[in-house]
């Protein structure tokens, strides 16, 4: 039975769909052909008619993921610079952390370790995603001493990231809230507080004395 490409093209959609699920959930070692096609409603044999491997499954996932993850963590965001974008950034996509369940809409903290073990050609699709979020978000950037808008985005970028991951591996834990609100703390924070200068004294309490009788 041939089918048409409209039908290949939805298939091809709903194997990308229950990829990114079961990676986000289980990383790249837990999602096995065989449950990315079950979870997509489809037999195992249907897979190479879509992908060469795997590691290409994993590539174009990371391809999707964000290209489409671009677009929502910078729309809205025009209109903030410097610091403001920055912060705004970072906000929403820690928010995408669940407090209460330890699970968030990221497959960045599921797949991290995974990545630094890849093929070259994951490894590109992955960087490719970092130089095309970069690009466009650094035109919101003025210059900084010491950094320019490529690095503080890309620095950003890793924060957000690597906190995330963080709050993964301890969401059991307060700490794991403690982490997310420290990365944006960091990202609003001033400029050095002159420590001699910054806590008020105060007076110590004179001891009570008895008086002559």
């Amino acid at each position: 039975m041939r089918y048409t490409a409209e039908h290949k093209q939805a298939t091809h959609a709903r194997i990308l769909a229950a990829a990114e699920k079961l990676f986000r959930a289980e990383g790249f070692s837990g999602a096995s052909v065989e449950r990315v096609m079950r979870a997509a409603g489809l037999t195992v044999g249907g897979f190479y008619a879509h992908f060469a491997s795997k590691e290409a499954l994993l590539a174009e996932s990371l391809r999707a993921f964000m290209t489409a993850n671009r677009t929502r963590w910078l729309s809205g965001l025009r209109t903030s610079r410097g610091p403001e974008f920055l912060e705004r950034f970072a906000r929403r996509y820690l928010d995408q952390y669940d407090r209460a369940t330890g699970d968030t809409a990221c497959m960045m903290p599921s797949l991290l370790s995974d990545l630094t073990r890849a093929t070259p050609e994951v490894q590109a699709a992955f960087g490719q995603g970092l130089e095309e979020l970069v690009g466009e978000a650094q035109a919101q950037l003025p210059a900084r001493e010491g950094a320019t808008p490529r690095q503080q985005m890309l620095a950003t970028v890793a924060l957000c990231f690597g906190a995330m991951t963080l709050a993964r591996a301890t969401a059991s834990q307060p700490l794991a809230g403690e982490i997310l609100d420290a990365a944006r703390a960091l990202l609003l924070a001033g400029a050095p507080v002159d420590e001699g200068a910054a806590a008020p004294r105060v007076p110590q309490a004179r001891s009570a004395r008895k008086k002559p009788h």
